[in-house]
């Protein structure tokens, strides 16, 4: 991404000129793209006021930022395996022109093109009114992206905890999705099946020895379920008064006698967790290959990729209500809500750079007149190519 430079100007006659002047310098060795960077006439109040708003500034900004890349790194999680499409959700709700206000653009195109957003900051309010407009708009994103995040990170840890189960040795992994009904002897009042791990040097071992281990152990009940890189899985059916018995004989012989019991229901449930927690955590961040598609226009004097809500094969001024309405189908809430917000969270982020610039300058060049309203009237944006 570019780097970008806001730089003021006093609004005397004298410097009427200095983005021509700027442009015939940075031109010479191809250093920046220069652009006006329009912003309205505020209501700047005291001095005091002022140099306080400058403080304040400087610390929304910072938090701003980071929330902006808290948001983004949430989107890079969210989407996993297609993090290579992150980029593609980091978008800013149109502005360029009223005409535009349905489209989403790059963030690149919504710097470089950027315009006060009347509505949400109305500049006729004091500036100290505007700034905690913004400030609240942020915290509430910020409450909200914890909440969210925090249950996602719930659900994931629950889903990787279920995995786990399944992706362990013999000894420590889940059986439900190994043993079957068909294995086990149930519903008898004297006879048990019980679960062995056997070495696997040990297998002809096992089968020479297991019907001995103990009394009243059921000849020719063992069965090999299922085997690892270090032994197998055996069933052996036996009389339920001998387990202990039986149980210290395997230990003995190096056989270990895997504590579980065939409950249909509780397999069943644990089985039903694990679809539904895969489920969830899908469709937090789904997105239809629809919702993917892009747009794109240009504007003669910068390129700006847009993508259209609704359908992308239509132009944007033509949709109606209800197609702009199917913004984000197919997507996952919690993506949906990343990236409008982040969109949000960007566009107050912009406007806060604005109102810095605007402060800084009036503090730096109040010495030169008393009417503060007509010190800072010309402000520019370098976008510079150096890389951040």
């Amino acid at each position: 991404m570019s780097e970008f430079w806001l730089i003021s100007a006093p609004g005397d006659r004298e410097n009427l000129q200095a983005l021509e002047r700027m442009n015939t310098v940075t031109s010479k060795s191809n250093l920046s793209y220069n652009t006006k960077f329009a912003i309205p006439d505020f209501k700047v109040g005291t001095l005091d006021s002022l140099v306080g708003l400058s403080d304040e500034l400087g610390k929304l900004d910072t938090f701003a930022e980071s929330l902006i890349r808290r948001m983004a790194q949430s989107v890079v999680e969210v989407m996993e395996d297609s993090k290579g499409k992150a980029q593609e959700h980091l978008l800013a709700n149109g502005g360029l022109k009223e005409k535009m206000k349905c489209l989403k653009i790059d963030l690149t195109s919504f710097v470089t093109h950027f315009e006060w957003d009347m509505a949400k900051y109305p500049a006729k309010q004091p500036l100290v009114s505007v700034v905690d407009t913004i400030a609240k708009q942020l915290a509430q994103i910020e409450t909200d992206l914890k909440s969210r995040t925090a249950a996602y990170n719930t659900l994931k840890t629950n889903l990787e905890n279920l995995e786990k189960k399944s992706m362990g040795n013999l000894f420590t992994r889940t059986l439900s999705d190994i043993v079957s009904k068909e294995d086990f002897v149930l519903g008898s009042e004297y006879l048990i099946t019980l679960l062995v791990i056997v070495p696997k040097p040990n297998y002809s071992q096992w089968q020479k020895t297991y019907e001995s281990l103990s009394d009243m152990v059921v000849p020719r009940s063992t069965k090999l379920i299922t085997e690892d890189k270090e032994g197998g899985l055996f069933t052996v059916t036996l009389f339920r008064k001998v387990i202990e018995d039986f149980k210290s004989k395997a230990r003995e012989n190096k056989f270990t006698v895997r504590e579980f019991y065939y409950d249909e229901k509780e397999i069943k449930r644990e089985r039903e967790e694990m679809a539904r927690l895969l489920s969830d955590k899908k469709q937090q961040y789904q997105t239809s290959c629809v919702a993917l598609k892009k747009g794109s226009s240009t504007f003669p004097d910068h390129k700006v990729k847009v993508t259209p809500l609704g359908n992308p094969d239509r132009p944007a001024a033509g949709q109606s209500d209800r197609e702009r309405e199917s913004e984000g189908e197919g997507e996952g809430p919690l993506l949906r809500w990343l990236k409008v917000n982040f969109s949000e969270a960007f566009i107050a982020w912009i406007h806060i750079k604005a109102l810095r610039v605007f402060v800084e300058s009036v503090l730096r060049h109040l010495w030169r007149s008393r009417d503060c309203n007509s010190v800072i009237k010309t402000i520019f944006l370098m976008s510079t190519s150096i890389s951040t």
